[in-house]
């Protein structure tokens, strides 16, 4: 039987909540000085977390020889539109790296569209290399229908700022995309908005959507999508 939109909101917060508790006494780190001969990464987190989101995957990222740089969105919990996310998201990135050394981007569910709104908005396309999102709602998700939290109002489908977006979607041809996603994922509903109309498309089975940037397959995925000739990538 179809679980309801209720229900699935349910999930959603519990599921979700659980992860950032997990991840609650974690020492969230700098990369150290910015390397600009290494492969920089930004890492951009989902709704109610934090950097402390990406320990796992940046570690593996750093294995494999990328400077990776995770943003702490404040506020986290979708009480400010994501345009504003996406202004601290460019801020963060000047910060970090400066206003012209290239590096690519992975994003996961809410930091998806933050960081699509950055790409197609406040032009970071203009020094992005490659996007990879995870999890992310770009065509909207049920359970943002029972929040009136700017934010995750945006998340809805059909809304305003979904329909802007991905009026001129094809504007992310101009780098390499992958939209990594699972079909059991209990947070996007349905979970086929995950899935970005270009690019490469990587299902991967699991039911937990808070738990995904933690996920082995995740990781290896991601580390695929982002190799390009790059050292370490």
């Amino acid at each position: 039987m179809p679980l309801s939109p209720r229900l699935l909101a349910v999930l959603f917060v519990a599921v979700t909540l659980a992860s950032a508790v997990g991840a609650e006494g974690v020492e969230e780190s700098g990369p150290g000085p910015l390397d600009p001969g290494r492969p920089q990464v930004v890492l951009v987190h989902g709704i109610w977390d934090t950097a402390a989101k990406f320990r796992k995957m940046a570690a593996a990222l750093a294995k494999d020889g990328w400077q990776a740089h995770a943003i702490t969105l404040t506020p986290n919990d979708g009480s400010v539109p994501l345009e504003q996310s996406a202004a601290q998201l460019r801020s963060f990135v000047d910060d970090q790296l400066g206003p012209d050394l290239p590096f690519s981007m992975v994003a996961f569910s809410m930091g998806g569209l933050v960081a699509r709104y950055y790409l197609q908005r406040l032009d970071g396309l203009a020094r992005v290399t490659r996007l990879v999102t995870i999890s992310s709602p770009h065509n909207g998700t049920w359970p943002a229908n029972l929040e009136s939290l700017p934010g995750v109002a945006e998340m809805r489908p059909g809304s305003g700022f979904l329909l802007d977006l991905n009026d001129d979607v094809m504007r992310l041809s101009a780098i390499p995309v992958t939209s990594i996603w699972s079909p059991q994922d209990l947070g996007i509903q349905p979970p086929e908005s995950a899935r970005l109309p270009l690019g490469a498309d990587v299902p991967i089975p699991h039911g937990m959507h808070a738990l995904m940037l933690s996920d082995d397959r995740v990781i290896r995925a991601v580390l695929a999508a982002l190799h390009d000739g790059n050292p370490g990538g």
